[in-house]
């Protein structure tokens, strides 16, 4: 049974939509300002950072970013052509590819995340008023609230 939200709860959704759609689009602006990267960028980036050896199969990376396969491959071409990561033949799956950082990628990564970083404090403590602070904290309460329930039930 899906439980239906009344005109508050709908109201306050409504409300952290519209917030994180403008915050993402600020925090874009911001970061490809500073440092010329687009969120993907720097989200494929922060992946393969964090990936062993910095590598990961493509279908991995597209299902941890959410992409479409046809999408990823089109940005990690745009990502390559600027020397930010390579692609290279995936050894578990001859069919398969995975996407590597390189150096410069590394060095990207690393100059964007403080910019990004205070890109994100920023915008967070400046853009929301105080409807739209109460409103995302109700909204991470009560998830957090619906977590610590379906851990406690298992």
């Amino acid at each position: 049974m899906v439980e239906s939200l009344d005109n508050t709860q709908m109201a306050c959704w409504r409300a952290f939509i519209e917030s994180s759609q403008r915050l993402i689009t600020q925090l874009e602006e911001d970061l490809r300002a500073d440092s010329e990267l687009s969120m993907p960028d720097y989200h494929v980036l922060v992946l393969l950072s964090e990936a062993p050896q910095q590598r990961l199969r493509m279908g991995e990376l597209a299902n941890r970013l959410v992409f479409s396969p046809s999408r990823l491959t089109y940005h990690i071409s745009t990502m390559e052509r600027r020397g930010l990561v390579v692609r290279e033949s995936c050894p578990e799956d001859r069919r398969g590819s995975q996407a590597v950082l390189t150096a410069t990628g590394l060095l990207a990564l690393r100059e964007a995340a403080p910019h990004h970083l205070a890109s994100v404090r920023r915008h967070l403590m400046d853009d929301l008023d105080e409807a739209e602070m109460a409103c995302l904290t109700r909204v991470f309460t009560r998830l957090g609230d619906r977590m610590t329930a379906a851990r406690t039930a298992d």
